[in-house]
């Protein structure tokens, strides 16, 4: 019941991704999602090019199963991670921030599929055109990087999901049987999950970092940096003092001069719970165990299958 046209393109038993998350996706993680039935990603974004292709390569040893990539254009080192991907020719790859025409053409000669997150309607539009397999419509309820345009899953998903003709992944504070259901009900022909599985125990995130997630109340994240480059963050010392100098009118640059660089790595790998940037979606407030990925994929599918058989029947 959970055929639909991803997991033909893919070559996967579940419609469902693992996103690339930066500092969380690594050889470990991106694999066991795979051999679970999904389909995991190495998350580039917090990588080299020689640790993305160690990886890329590790990924292959640890399962037989398809494993992709995430590459943000945006990302200095991009160029250099487009040509390991390239190089080491990675079967998916999906590439956000950016414009999906800079690459797209050259992974699909390469024999990739290929997705590109966009943020409204308008960008999955662009990205259909710029020739893409398929889209990831991210809404605002995401962890990390947003789009300014504040557009939540279920508004975002519908929409783009009557303007283009090529499959959509919903992502944006999904976790759960009952909210693939709904992203399929919307239009989605599969889904894009993050902040669940990076509260795992294959997810290389650091322990404290996960331990403050699971136990976070439902209001603990917020966008901030909006002038600049929006981001969903945890409560912690840190995310007040962006706060303060938000409140106070900081210019941009001064914003980005108080973020300085290292602190994803900081929070979310090194486990400073103090001054790192913790980045984490909504759905973190739901989250409450740290289990396998393969249990996490099994309890989201046996989720599903029960709220489908549950729904009220549609009188005609």
């Amino acid at each position: 019941m959970l055929k639909t046209r991803i997991t033909d393109l893919l070559g996967i038993r579940y419609p469902i991704i693992k996103g690339g998350m930066a500092w969380c996706s690594g050889a470990k993680l991106a694999s066991a999602v795979s051999a679970a039935g999904g389909l995991g990603l190495v998350g580039g974004g917090s990588m080299d090019p020689d640790l993305f292709r160690s990886q890329i390569r590790k990924a292959a040893t640890l399962t037989d199963k398809p494993v992709g990539v995430n590459i943000p254009l945006t990302f200095k080192q991009s160029p250099d991670l487009v040509t390991v991907a390239k190089e080491e020719k990675v079967p998916v790859v999906f590439t956000s921030a950016g414009s999906p025409k800079r690459h797209t053409a050259m992974f699909k000669d390469n024999g990739a599929k290929v997705f590109h997150v966009a943020s409204t309607p308008e960008q999955a539009v662009k990205c259909e055109k710029a020739g893409v397999d398929g889209v990831v419509i991210e809404g605002y309820e995401a962890g990390g990087h947003n789009g300014r345009e504040e557009l939540t899953t279920m508004v975002l998903t519908a929409h783009a999901a009557k303007l283009v003709s090529v499959p959509l992944l919903a992502a944006g504070g999904i976790a759960t049987g009952r909210q693939l259901l709904a992203a399929l009900a919307l239009g989605a022909e599969g889904v894009q999950i993050g902040s669940r599985f990076a509260m795992t125990k294959e997810s290389a995130a650091h322990q404290k970092f996960k331990e403050f997630c699971v136990a976070a109340q439902s209001d603990a994240t917020l966008v901030v940096l909006k002038k600049k480059i929006p981001v969903r963050m945890m409560d912690n010392p840190f995310r007040e003092r962006i706060i303060e100098a938000e409140a106070r009118g900081a210019s941009g640059d001064e914003l980005l001069e108080i973020l300085g660089e290292g602190r994803p790595r900081q929070g979310m790998f090194e486990g400073d719970l103090t001054e790192g940037v913790l980045e984490i979606g909504q759905v973190a407030g739901m989250l409450d165990d740290l289990p396998t990925c393969a249990e996490v994929i099994k309890k989201i599918v046996a989720e599903y299958e029960r709220a489908r058989r549950v729904l009220p029947p549609v009188s005609e």
